[in-house]
């Protein structure tokens, strides 16, 4: 028996970090949703009792630095499964990018085993498993569109965005989250992205002022260790893009686009920044 699960990319509206957790974690404000740019996963079920991944992408590990090998052993182990599974990654979001790519995969990977293996376990308790592996993976598990917080894992649902273009454009850097994070002092922080404002936005599809509220508190810290993300963001501008902003930790920058006629003058113009650029819908 075969499963086939989709896992998209998710990008941040908005990003705050209010303060260093006593767990050595930061408690933040999010507002995430997803895009039409997605790993595409293929769920084979083995008889023996193993757990093999495959992939076209000759650049990911395929053992237990694999969020979807971790998935996959921690609902096998915890729901006592004896059969084995065959995950095929097909890649097709950018690693290391700010866009929760590992942690789409491993949310698909719960999904579809939930699946194959007829577990009946319900999406709260996939979030919670999720909330095992990552802070993205339990939003990841639902999609859709979040207020996000604690470390990320608490989610509250809300509307989606107006329906949007969103360009996308990952420089040829990886940047490291810990390393990010690490960086940020809550207390320098000298101006937050407001949740409610965007919310209010969101809830009222009014596009200009969603473009508005964009905020992410951790370009101040990827945009002083590469100074090639602010080029990004400042070509983005200048060719158009409604409203622009770093995803997560970096280095990937969206740029929010409502006609369509300006996409391709922006995709073309940023393929002369980086080979990695997607146009893709935002997704309701």
């Amino acid at each position: 028996m075969k499963m086939y699960e989709k896992a998209p990319a998710k990008i941040n509206l908005m990003l705050d970090v209010l303060h260093k957790r006593a767990d050595g974690f930061h408690e933040v404000e999010m507002i995430m949703t997803m895009v039409d740019l997605a790993d595409r996963l293929e769920l084979s079920e083995l008889k023996r009792d193993s757990i093999i991944i495959s992939s076209q992408a000759g650049y990911i590990p395929l053992d237990e630095k694999n969020l979807a090998f971790q998935a996959a052993r921690l609902i096998k182990d915890r729901y006592n499964v004896r059969s084995g599974v065959h995950i095929h990654l097909d890649k097709r979001i950018p690693v290391a990018a700010g866009l929760a790519g590992g942690s789409s995969d491993a949310a698909a990977t719960l999904r579809g085993l939930n699946r194959l293996w007829r577990l009946g376990i319900p999406a709260q308790e996939l979030q919670e498993l999720g909330a095992e592996l990552g802070s993205d993976v339990p939003f990841c598990v639902t999609g859709g569109t979040a207020l996000a917080t604690g470390r990320g894992e608490r989610l509250t649902p809300i509307p989606s965005p107006p329906q949007c273009w969103v360009v996308l454009a990952k420089p040829p850097i990886n940047v490291s989250t810990a390393e990010v994070y690490g960086r940020v002092r809550a207390n320098n922080i000298a101006v937050h992205p407001s949740a409610s404002r965007m919310q209010e936005a969101i809830a009222a599809g009014d596009f200009a002022a969603v473009c508005a509220g964009l905020g992410n508190v951790l370009e101040d810290v990827t945009l002083k260790l590469h100074p090639e993300v602010q080029q990004l963001k400042d070509a983005m501008v200048k060719l158009g893009a409604d409203g622009v902003l770093m995803s997560g930790s970096g280095p990937t920058v969206f740029g929010l686009v409502s006609k369509q006629s300006k996409v391709a003058r922006i995709y073309n113009g940023l393929r002369g920044f980086c080979k990695e650029v997607y146009a893709v819908r935002s997704l309701n």
